[in-house]
């Protein structure tokens, strides 16, 4: 409980700075991909609001960073995979080993062990 009151006191003044941040900037700004040619802002054009760019910026740096994290995250998906169908082996063969009764007159190291017991 403590963390979520603790994140909606992160999350609300956050989104107001976006929010603001937004407002802020909602003048068109010219966009060019080639470095090499300037673009004059008195050009007739369309512009594309400032916080899209960055906003667009910021998703694309996101998105880029969960496609290297779940590359990076393979081996170890793969392992979990690994592991858990050893685990549903197992699980299955003493589930088998369990269900099957007792051969105490055919192993003597049982049947010393009833008489122990």
């Amino acid at each position: 409980m403590a963390k979520r009151i603790i994140g909606w006191l992160v999350l609300i003044p956050l989104c107001a700075v976006i929010l603001v941040f937004a407002l802020a900037n909602r003048h068109p700004v010219p966009v060019n991909f080639n470095p090499l040619i300037s673009v004059d802002p008195a050009a007739p054009g369309a512009g594309v609001p400032l916080f899209l760019i960055i906003y667009a910026v910021l998703f694309f740096g996101i998105a880029l960073g969960g496609i290297a994290v779940w590359f990076a995250q393979g081996q170890h998906r793969r392992a979990e995979r690994r592991w858990r169908k050893e685990a549903e082996k197992l699980q299955r063969e003493l589930e088998g080993v369990r269900g099957r009764p007792a051969r105490r007159e055919t192993d003597p190291a049982l049947a010393a062990a009833d008489e122990l017991a």
